[in-house]
């Protein structure tokens, strides 16, 4: 008589037995294969400025055979996506999408998968940071940016994995790629952002929380937490400032986006299969010391 299979006692009510299979396409194709995102559908948000993270992660999903990506953007990402399209031969399209907001997020994920017939990746990677320094300023009084950033940088990631979780549920598939920071793992100096790194830090948290939710179906969530970045998001500190970070970088520089560009893909395609949880950081040795 055979033994009853073992089941998973994370997931009682998965009935397949454990330990599960390894894919059983790994052993058929080459280690370059597996980084390919061909015939699959990507959306990055966050995705408008040539210089941001956003708009690098949509270029190397172009370049790495993606049959569609939709890249959205607070603000019209039309030339982005023309830029795109043109330069890879790619179908990429526009989406002007507030992320801040749970039906915009979800009537925009309905008409990409109207458009496309559905979503394989999702980058969230929209967000904002926080220019008014310390919390004890009197122009934080009234609490507006603080709810601002909570509702871009946090809340906008859960309204994303919220909608395009049931879209992987239902495909029993898909990754799902978050934006964090560094940010959520130390504290800045000499600039003062701490609802950013409040934000970040739930974000890295929210992403080690859904690895586990939708495991279960077979998706998976990662984040990238990047260092400094020159996206020009931070052109509006004081040189000083700027000078002062290089300095504490090993690297003795900013990165540029297109250093984040292979993190984006690795956690996007198959050669990620068994990295899930992860939160991966790319800051030129920042956290080190």
């Amino acid at each position: 008589m055979s033994e009853k299979p073992v089941t998973s006692i994370l997931y009682p009510n998965d009935l397949s037995p454990i330990p599960k299979p390894p894919p059983a396409s790994l052993s058929k194709r080459s280690t370059f294969d597996l980084f390919s995102l061909k015939g699959k559908i990507c959306v990055v948000t966050g995705a408008a400025r040539e210089r941001g993270i956003g708009y690098a992660a949509a270029e190397a999903y172009c370049e790495a055979g993606a049959k569609g990506v939709a890249i959205w953007d607070y603000n019209d990402p039309s030339e982005a996506a023309k830029k795109l399209s043109e330069k890879h031969h790619t179908d990429v399209r526009a989406y002007k999408v507030d992320v801040s907001t749970d039906k915009s997020v979800k009537e925009a994920i309905n008409q990409v998968v109207k458009d496309f017939g559905t979503i394989d990746v999702f980058v969230a990677n929209a967000g904002v940071v926080w220019e008014t320094g310390s919390i004890l300023n009197p122009e934080n009084d009234n609490d507006k940016d603080w709810h601002h950033l909570m509702d871009v940088d946090l809340n906008g990631v859960y309204y994303c994995a919220k909608n395009v979780g049931k879209i992987f549920k239902k495909q029993k598939s898909g990754a799902m790629v978050i934006t964090a920071s560094m940010s959520g793992l130390i504290v800045n100096f000499p600039n003062l952002q701490t609802p950013y790194n409040v934000a970040k830090a739930a974000c890295i948290h929210m992403t080690k929380s859904l690895a586990v939710e939708f495991a279960q179906f077979g998706a998976r969530i990662n984040c990238v937490c990047p260092g400094y970045m020159d996206t020009g998001l931070s052109d509006f500190l004081d040189k000083k400032i700027l000078d002062t970070w290089c300095q504490m970088i090993p690297a003795g520089r900013q990165g540029v986006n297109k250093e984040l560009a292979g993190a984006y893909l690795y956690l996007a395609t198959d050669a990620a299969s068994y990295t899930n949880g992860a939160a991966l950081v790319v800051d030129g040795g920042y956290c080190c010391p």
